[in-house]
């Protein structure tokens, strides 16, 4: 089933503009959340088919927020890409073990990001 409908979960509205500007030109639905516990409620009322989630945020960090995502029986298949500004390989590696599918440092590469959501999707 292709990926249509993603969430994105960042604080920064910059971040925010900048993914969705890339989704919505390559013709994804995209809605948004400014932290944790906004991005727990849409996913519920939401059911997005993708989640980019940041990492520092206030309240629940992305880690927190990821982990709950996929030890929820309801939730547990929605696929969750990390997009943070964190970049040591640690973050990485502890990104991956929370049950996210992919791992981005920001700047996000929009040619990979597409590629990585089209791989999902397949």
């Amino acid at each position: 089933m292709a990926i249509q409908k993603i969430l994105i979960v960042d604080d920064s509205p910059t971040e925010r503009y900048y993914l969705t500007d890339i989704l919505v030109r390559n013709g994804f639905t995209v809605t948004t959340a400014d932290n944790g516990e906004e991005a727990l409620a849409k996913i519920r009322a939401d059911r997005p088919e993708l989640i980019l989630m940041d990492v520092v945020m206030p309240g629940a960090n992305g880690f927190q927020v990821t982990r709950s995502i996929a030890r929820d029986p309801e939730l547990a298949s929605v696929p969750v890409i990390i997009c943070s500004s964190k970049n040591q390989e640690t973050d990485r590696i502890w990104g991956m073990r929370q049950g996210a599918k992919d791992y981005f440092v920001k700047p996000v590469d929009a040619a990979k990001l597409l590629a990585t959501i089209a791989t999902l999707g397949a």
